[in-house]
This record gives structure tokens, sequence and C-alpha cells, in this order.
């Protein structure tokens, strides 16, 4: 959507955007005067290193402020330290703060009243407090900052008295590990006999030059091997033990003598089954005969394999494949022969490997056992020395921290802020206000503008009725003309540009006229309360005057209107004449000149019956024939089908929409009902239509029809 929609969807929706706004508004303006000023009390820390250590020479890392890790600052740390929950927990005890319902102040709300700000280029920390009450803010800073350097005290000189204790409860065990670790290096030089690791090294090395040798001849002589055996394998296509058996198979003179019985009797078999039938006594003798065969050469052939694996192979392979089979065997012998020789020498190897291998832990565990040693050294000697520092420094009263401004309270209260929070509100209210146009907007089902209601029917455009300022909403429907004469419908009633709009639709209807003969138009429109009797009733009185006999007939008999639109309640009409056989002239009533009534007479419940008969199309032929031009006032498409049946009796239907009187539902039904129609329909008449609620104007001074894209298409123009 382009920036003219939006705001056309703000125009649509103003009243509930505006309440909106108006509405978040109020309640920014209520809280604003509901809230109670906010004062600020602040007292400044300086951060600096002690110099008592440097005069003492004792303890001087005490006296620095240094971070933990190099990106760190050390008063963001102090400032963890301040918003700890013991710090914040002892100030609110003795000053016994209170909450708003009279409860003791939990940490939580503390902090957040509570600001710490460290001054960008300096040891400076800000301490600030905020509290309806001046006096108590300021007593709150002073307080937490005497808390702070108290525990920073004790914290200080605890860590002095527990670096002394430490250290006394060390020292035993310092002393107790220096013994420990000589006693272990003697231990360990006795276990492993490591006097003579070098010597020990070199041997190994040597021995293991002579082995890698042996391996890798051994290593030649396998790959031989293995070439051979996979050679004998894909000659053979079988494995050692296949090979053995089909040697074994075909050396059993038994084997091969139930072999050759049963190939002779296969061919007997083969013989007599073209002579024979299958069940002939002959065919069945040699079938029992071969299977006697063949079971004795499955009982000789286990006998020779003896629980051997039985072989794919042909039970005959030849001299040349037993021949072939028997070298496969002994190459097979051979190569695993070379396999056990190489797994023995690999052994062996892997022995040396990890004797050579376990020489430099062996070293390692002696260098770290005399580490070891060195280290209890160092280690006793300098806690010898650190024992006598730490009881110089555990008298000393170090501290980083100072006050260097106590609390003081600003002259203005620092909140509420009208400015900011008006502005800040005034930006709110505004995107609730529009969320809340573009949401209704999105929820909204209905078709609104003229550009929607062609797209949703996709029939051709004949005209755009605009809405007139002296004319209510629901007058496009029923002006109630009742004490106003019917020529003033459109002389009076309708203004110029009105008046133009429905010259352009009679132009657009007689050029529709002159490419094919059409004495009777039917009118509906989707869904009720679209104007459809408007538009019938003044599009009757403009054919009128340009010289046409026209009769207006309302067919609506579920829910006339006509009879009000020309004051002529209670008259007989359509429904009498269709159901009593009365003379047409006697129903007819002239209301302006070349313009007739016929109203819908009797309402009637079965209104399709009536609409349906064979009556009916006799009754619209004779009024075709009296008339240049029948217009038919039906119902809506959307209320039942009497708008169908009066479209398949007319040679036109015209359907008349009004955007915001019809949602899609609706719509899609009519669409659905109007297809049935087919080439009948001759196009749609937008009703109401406000230019202020369109993205572009529909219709200028001189009658053009303007598309939705902007561009302008002249109207067809008849001259009367």
């Amino acid at each position: 959507m382009d920036v003219q929609t939006y705001w056309l969807i703000l125009k649509r929706r103003w009243l509930p955007a505006t309440l909106m706004f108006a509405a978040i508004m109020g309640l920014s303006v209520a809280h604003l005067n509901a809230q109670e000023p906010i004062y600020r009390a602040q007292g400044k820390l300086r951060f600096t290193r002690d110099v008592t250590p440097s005069i003492t020479g004792v303890g001087e890392e005490q006296g620095e402020v240094a971070p933990l890790f190099a990106d760190n600052n050390p008063i963001s740390t102090e400032m963890g330290v301040i918003r700890s929950i013991p710090t914040v927990q002892a100030t609110i005890d003795q000053l016994q703060l209170k909450d708003g319902a009279g409860n003791l102040m939990k940490p939580h709300q503390f902090l957040n009243r509570l600001s710490l700000t460290a001054e960008r280029g300096t040891d400076l920390l800000e301490i600030a407090y905020l509290d309806p009450d001046p006096r108590k803010a300021e007593s709150v800073v002073n307080v937490l900052m005497k808390t702070y350097l108290e525990k920073h005290l004790q914290e200080n000189r605890a860590q002095t008295i527990a670096a002394r204790q430490f250290i006394k409860q060390q020292l035993p065990t310092v002393e107790a590990n220096v013994r420990q670790a000589e006693a272990a290096l003697r231990q360990f030089k006795q276990e492993n006999q490591v006097a003579s690791l070098e010597e020990e090294e070199s041997a190994i090395v040597g021995s293991q030059e002579t082995l890698r040798r042996r391996i890798t001849d051994a290593k030649a002589e396998l790959a031989d091997a293995n070439a051979q055996s996979q050679e004998f394998y894909r000659q053979l296509q079988m494995n050692p033990q296949e090979a053995i058996a089909a040697t074994a198979l075909s050396q059993s003179p038994g084997v091969q003598e139930a072999l050759t019985q049963l190939q002779t009797i296969e061919s007997q078999l083969s013989i007599e089954r073209v002579r024979f039938y299958d069940a002939h006594p002959v065919i069945s003798d040699l079938e029992a005969r071969r299977a006697n065969v063949l079971a004795l050469l499955n009982q000789r052939v286990d006998q020779t394999l003896q629980n051997q694996a039985r072989p794919n192979a042909n039970l005959q392979i030849g001299e040349l494949r037993a021949a072939l089979a028997g070298d496969f065997v002994r190459s097979e012998i051979r190569r695993q022969g070379l396999s056990q020789q190489l797994a023995i020498l690999s052994n062996a190897q892997d022995f040396y490997q990890r004797r050579i291998a376990a020489l430099p832990q062996l070293e390692q565990e002696q260098r770290e056992l005399m580490r070891q040693l060195e280290a209890s050294q160092s280690t006793y000697s300098l806690l010898l020395s650190r024992l006598y520092e730490v009881q110089v420094a555990e008298n000393q009263n170090v501290g980083n921290a100072r006050i260097i401004q106590s609390a003081y309270i600003l002259e203005q209260p620092v909140a509420p802020r009208p400015l900011s929070h008006f502005l800040l509100s005034g930006i709110i209210a505004t995107i609730a206000a529009l969320a809340t146009a573009l949401a209704l907007e999105a929820t909204d089902k209905s078709i609104r503008t003229v550009k929607e209601a062609r797209e949703q029917f996709g029939v051709a455009l004949l005209g755009v009725i605009p809405f007139h300022r002296g004319l209510s909403p629901q007058s496009l429907t029923y002006p109630l003309f009742e004490n106003v004469g019917s020529s003033l419908l459109v002389n009076h009633w309708l203004s110029s540009p009105m008046q133009d709009a429905f010259q352009v639709l009679r132009a657009n209807l007689k050029g529709l006229c002159a490419e094919r003969v059409m004495k009777t138009i039917a009118v509906t429109s989707a869904a009720p309360h679209e104007g459809k009797s408007f538009v019938a009733a003044h599009l009757a009185m403009v054919l009128a005057q340009s010289g046409q006999r026209v009769l207006l007939v309302d067919a609506n008999l579920r829910s006339p209107g006509q009879d009000k639109l020309w004051n002529q309640p209670g008259q007989a009409g359509l429904s009498n004449l269709i159901a009593e056989a009365v003379e047409l002239s006697e129903l007819i009533h002239q209301v302006a000149p070349n313009l007739d009534l016929l109203t819908t007479g009797t309402i009637v419940q079965d209104s399709t019956t009536i609409l349906d008969s064979p009556r009916m199309s006799a009754v619209m032929g004779q009024l075709a024939s009296h008339y240049d031009l029948v217009m038919i006032d039906t119902p809506s498409l959307g209320t039942a089908v009497d708008a169908i049946l009066l479209g398949h009796l007319a040679d036109g239907v015209m359907l008349v929409t009004r955007p915001g009187y019809m949602d899609v539902v609706n719509a899609n039904i009519a669409k659905e009902r109007l297809d049935r129609l087919n080439h009948k329909v001759l196009g749609q008449v937008i009703n109401g239509v406000f230019d202020k609620t369109e993205p572009y104007r529909y219709r200028d001074q001189q009658g053009v029809v303007l598309e939705n894209n902007g561009h302008s298409q002249p109207a067809i123009l008849v001259k009367n």
C-alpha cells in the first residue's frame, strides 16, 4: 500500500485511533500527577594506594589497587562489593528502611534506588540514592559509604591474619614434605636401578635396528605369499578349505563312480522324456534310480569330506585345477608360517620399544622427584621469611578507599520529568493509534473502495454514482420522498455531479443496447441496502427524459421499495397481475413523462414460485412489447434466488454495489450466483462513492470515468 492508502485508512478509522491516542495520553497525565517527587543524594569515594607498606617496607602488595585481569577496572570490582547483599543489608538494618507497605526494605528494592558511577579517567566513585525524602537519601549514602569502608578495612586486616595463620599451619607440613621428597628419591633409585640409564638406552637402540631389518624381510616374503594366494584364489574361485575338499572329491573313486552313474541316468531320463509322458513307468523308474544314485553320491561326499565344508565348485575339477589347488594349499601354509614369524618379530620389537619408551619416563620421574625436593626446600625457606613479614604487617591499618565528599542533596527533584514523560507517552500513543487503525482495517472484511469492488466481481464498470452531501447515507437506499413530487427525483434532489453520473450511466447503457437488442434490464445488488432501487428509479427517470418510453417494475416481492420511493403505497401491482389476471392498464401508474411504474402489489410468502411461473415469462414479454425499455428492480443476490430467476427473463442484468455495505463473504456468494447468468451481465454500477475515501477520483466535471490507475477513459456519450 502507498502513503495515500494509509491516509485513507486513517480517515476511515480516525475515531478509534483518536480514542486510543486520547486514552493513552490521559493515562499518562494521570500517572504523572500520581507520581511524587524523587530527590537524589550523592557522595564520592576516592581509591588510592596505601603508603604504610612503602614506609615499613613490609606487605607492599597490600597497598596496591591492581586488577586481577588485564582488561578489568579495580573500581568496577569495588562497585560490586558495595552492591553486595551483606553491605546493602547492613545499611538497611542500621537505618531501618521501610518500603511502601511499611515492611523492612528488601535488598533488590534498595538496589533499584542505588546508582554507582565511576568517573572516567579518575579514581573517583560516585554513590547516589533516590528517595522521596531528601534527608533519608542523604543518610543512606553516608551510612552506605561508612559501612563499605568498615568492611573494607576488616577485609584487609582479615587477609593478613589469615595469611599468618596459614603460614604457621603450613610450616610443619612443608618440613615433612622435604623429608618425604628425600626418601622418595632414594627409594626410586633403589627400585628401578637407574644408575646406567644411558648405557641401557644405547644397547636397546642397536637391537631395534637388527629387528627392523628382519621384520622388513619377513613383510616382503609375506607380501609375495599373499599375492600368490590371491592369484590362486582368482584362478580357482575358492578358498583353501574348498580347494582341499574339491581335490579330495575329484580323487575319490567312489564319488566319481556315483557321479558317472548319475550323469548316465540323467542322460537316459532326458531321452525317455521325449518318448513318454512324465507319468510313464519308464520315467518313474529312471527318476527313482536317479534319486537313489543322488543319495549315494551325497553319502560318499560326506564320507570323503568328514564334516568339512562342501565346496561350491564342480565335483570333477580336472587334473590342472587339482594341481593348482595343491599349489594353493602349499602357498597358504607358507603364508601362515610367515605371518607367525612376523608376529614373533613384532612382539620382540614391541618389547624393546616399550622398554626404550619407559626410559624417558624413568628419567622424568627422577627429575620430578629432584624438583619436588628442591621445591619443598625452597618453600620451606620462603615460608620462614614470610612469617616474619606477615607478623609485622598484621597490625597495620591498610586501606585504599577514602571519603572525599559526604552526601549532599540536589536542589531540584530528578523525577518525574514532564517533558520527556509527555514525549514518550506521545510516541507510544501515536504508535498505539496507528496500530489500532491498521488492526481494525485488517479485521474488516468489507469492500470499501471502487477498486476493490471492481476486482471482486471482474465485470465492466458502467458508472460511478457519487455521494451527495445533501443526502444521508440511508437516503441512497430509500430517500423517502413521500411529500415530494416524482419529477423532483432527478431535477431537485440530484446535484449536477450526480446528474452527470446518471447521464454517463445512461450513455454507457445505450452504447451496450446498440450492440444487441435489450428491451428488459434487471437491476440487482450483491447485498441489501446498496441502493439498487435508488439507481433503478433515477436511471429510469434519466432514460425517460431522453425520450424513451420506460416502465419501472418493482419485482422485489420480498421487500418492495419503489412504492415508497414514488409515494405509491398500497397499490396493486406485479403479484396481482400474475396471480389474479388483472388488466395491465389497471396496474400501471404514470409517475413522470414517458415513465410508468408497476409496483409489487400484494406481498406474497412464496415469491419464488410466482417469479418462476410461465405466467411471469408471458407478462415480461407483454411488458417488453409495450415499452422501449423495461427496468426491473429485483431483490439482492445474497438474499434469495429471485434475482437469478428475473435475470434469466431479462435481456441484461446490471449489478449495483456500494462500498462499505458489502463484505467479501456476501460478495463471493453474489459472484457465484451472478456467474449463472453468464453473458447477460452488462456490468456494474458503484453507488454512494465518497471522493474523500477513494485513492483516486472516479469522475470529473465533464463526465469522464477514471480508472484506478489514474488514466482517464472517455465515457460513451449519446446525444438526446
